[in-house]
């Protein structure tokens, strides 16, 4: 089949490779980093998406952590819509 192996987000892999590189950038978001704001890091992002790069799923240089704030922003797509 051609059907693509989704990432295991809850994998015990997925858990230790998120929590090396919370550790790595001192549990601080690296973007608002950039503004010299220190906001906690919640999140590790793939920089190129893992269901497009799913070779680069565990890369450090293609993992950041952010702030759920940043990581809303970078996911545009996954903002839920409310219908009232």
């Amino acid at each position: 089949s051609c059907k693509k192996k989704m990432f295991n987000y809850k994998s015990v892999k997925w858990k230790r490779k998120r929590e090396q590189i919370l550790k790595r950038d001192g549990y601080q978001c690296c973007r608002c980093k950039k503004y010299g704001k220190s906001i906690q890091a919640t999140t590790v992002h793939h920089v190129k998406h893992v269901d497009e790069y799913p070779e680069l799923g565990y890369v450090d240089s293609n993992l950041e952590s952010l702030c759920t704030s940043c990581h809303n922003k970078a996911h545009p797509e996954k903002a839920k819509v409310r219908k009232y």
